[in-house]
């Protein structure tokens, strides 16, 4: 065998060893890329910015899509507590939304307009209390406390914007009751 057709095949061997590893360096940059990508459009759509639940929320491949549902069902569910749907809980969930990035999305708008305009039926919040128990199961202690901390407090929210009278009674029997049962879902 010549040296020139040694050097050639050598040649050959390493091509093929930089180019396989190139091919894996590239492919762990995509996922790397995808993955930043996936925890931006989550954080956008949730508005959770904590990276450990945005990680675990990525590692499940949760949609931004079942995100924002995770997050304006209970605005939803508390608003339509008593019965009605009252001006400030509406525009305390609107607002939550637009916060959000969720009102730049068509499909979201339109059902979450749906939502605010008549009130969904019981099977919205056993799917929502389903899918919040089956992702707990799947997060770690602190991004289950994390992610509950978050949704609680934009509920809240939406309970407390209807007011009451200088603060009294700003959360009614009916919108305590149900923060209480959306609360449990995380448990």
């Amino acid at each position: 065998m010549s040296s020139d057709s040694f050097a050639r095949r050598r040649q050959a061997l390493e091509d093929s060893f930089f180019d396989k590893k190139n091919q894996e360096l590239l492919a762990k940059l995509q996922q790397q890329v995808k993955s930043e990508e996936s925890r931006a459009a989550l954080s956008n759509a949730s508005g959770i910015s904590n990276p450990v639940i945005l990680d675990q929320l990525v590692s499940l491949e949760i949609s931004p899509e079942a995100i924002a549902a995770l997050s304006l069902v209970p605005l939803i569910e508390v608003a339509w507590a008593d019965g009605k749907m009252e001006p400030k809980e509406r525009e305390a969930i609107l607002k939550a939304a637009e916060s959000q990035g969720l009102s730049k999305i068509e499909a979201i708008t339109s059902l979450l307009q749906n939502w605010l305009d008549e009130q969904p039926g019981p099977q919205l919040s056993a799917a929502w209390r389903e899918y919040v128990g089956t992702l707990c199961t799947h997060l770690d202690p602190r991004a289950r406390e994390a992610l509950k901390t978050d949704v609680m407090a934009q509920s809240r929210k939406v309970a407390e914007s209807a007011g009451g009278i200088l603060g009294i009674g700003s959360i009614s029997s009916a919108e305590k009751a149900k923060l209480a049962e959306l609360e449990a879902a995380f448990e």
